[in-house]
């Protein structure tokens, strides 16, 4: 039963820190006009927040920390409104 729910957590860790890390480097890869178009953020501004939120999963590996939540949220947000956004 641990085994389970340590595979479980195991693979929540890496996806979460996966999709952090597509977020930093897809915000890496854009140009500051095209988020300055969005009514969004500055690019500087989300790469310090996605920064911080990959930084904080490496340091705490753990997906249920406070900072892993937050980090993952700043992701997701990102995600759905900026490449949400640019991608139509």
């Amino acid at each position: 039963m641990f085994e389970l729910q340590g595979a479980v957590m195991m693979v929540l860790t890496i996806v979460l820190f996966a999709i952090k890390g597509f977020a930093l480097v897809d915000c890496v890869s854009r140009r500051p006009a095209q988020l300055a178009s969005l009514d969004t953020l500055p690019k500087q501004t989300w790469l310090i927040i996605l920064g911080l939120a990959v930084l904080a999963h490496a340091v705490f590996w753990g997906p249920l920390t406070i900072l892993n939540l937050v980090g993952t949220v700043a992701a997701l947000v990102y995600l759905a409104q900026v490449r949400g956004s640019v991608s139509r």
